[in-house]
């Protein structure tokens, strides 16, 4: 295990309004607060409000040991917020705000430093929403040795152009199955069946590893030219939000140690589910928890 694995992401930071009360999030700050848990040395590039929410957010993460340095502090606009809805089932949409200090987040040689020596860039395309952040992100994707693009179609806040540039770049890339289809048919794919899709995008793209996850179904990943697969684990969902965040940071940092390509999968779908299983994007488990989950419930 390589325990001076470092990684660094970067966007959205922000707070997720539920009825019953505000909770941390942001799709790349999930991940980064589930591979700080993991033991990697993890970074995030950001911006926060010169206020209330963007001071807690701040001092949660320095209590996380995470590494704030590259966490910008903007003195014009407040600290990002999403208003969440579920529906019966748990599924989550989001009404995100704008423009907020996520939105405006600039570039600096200590941002291009913490890129250059990670050995993975964590990204998504909703950051590029605002002219600001997306200049900032596209500096930084050529200093990264390895770029991870979390493909994130949020209320129209994308084009076919950026998306099609972001995936082009990326060497690792994780959809979920809605958007593997709306970007395989933007890539001209006439496909119906997932497989084919992805494989279709994996035919046009240079990236090594495609994820797709499947909600409840699982996920399904080509990694190095090989197919692997789980099915899902069967759990009763309190919301879905992050759950897919610790699906990713779980897979890449079992990829990143080498360890088994499946069994790695498997892994990243069991954290997944366990987060949906519970409220919000971050709840903490001990290593026993999940080992018990993983182990002790069988596939569907």
């Amino acid at each position: 295990m390589d325990d001076n694995l470092k990684i660094t992401c970067y966007g959205e930071v922000l707070w997720d309004v539920f009825p019953t009360g505000e909770k941390i999030g942001g799709a790349p700050l999930n991940v980064a607060i589930r591979l700080q848990s993991m033991g990697v040395n993890t970074g995030m590039i950001s911006c926060v409000g010169n206020d209330v929410r963007g001071q807690k957010i701040t001092d949660y993460l320095r209590g996380l040991k995470l590494n704030t340095s590259c966490l910008e502090i903007h003195p014009d606009f407040p600290t990002g917020i999403v208003q969440v809805t579920l529906d019966k089932t748990g599924s989550a949409t989001y009404d995100i705000k704008y423009p907020v200090a996520w939105d405006k987040i600039s570039l600096t040689p200590n941002m291009v430093q913490a890129v250059e020596s990670s050995d993975a860039f964590i990204y998504g395309s909703l950051v590029c929403r605002d002219p600001q952040s997306k200049y900032t992100l596209f500096e930084l994707i050529p200093k990264s040795s390895f770029k991870v693009l979390d493909v994130n179609l949020r209320q129209g806040y994308y084009s076919q152009d950026l998306l099609l540039e972001l995936i082009q770049s990326a060497d690792f890339i994780k959809f979920n199955d809605d958007e593997l289809f709306e970007i395989a048919q933007m890539m001209g794919s006439t496909f119906n069946s997932l497989e084919q899709n992805l494989e279709y995008i994996k035919s046009k793209v240079g990236a090594s590893s495609i994820c797709v996850t499947k909600g409840r179904h699982g996920a399904l990943l080509v990694h190095n030219d090989k197919y692997y697969y789980n099915s899902g684990y069967k759990i009763t969902v309190k919301d879905t939000v992050g759950a897919g965040d610790s699906f990713l940071a779980t897979l890449l940092v079992k990829l990143l140690r080498n360890e088994d390509t499946q069994r790695a999968l498997d892994f990243a779908c069991g954290i997944g589910a366990m987060v949906a299983a519970e409220s919000g994007a971050n709840p903490v488990f001990e290593q026993s928890q999940i080992d018990e989950f993983i182990n002790g419930r069988p596939l569907k």
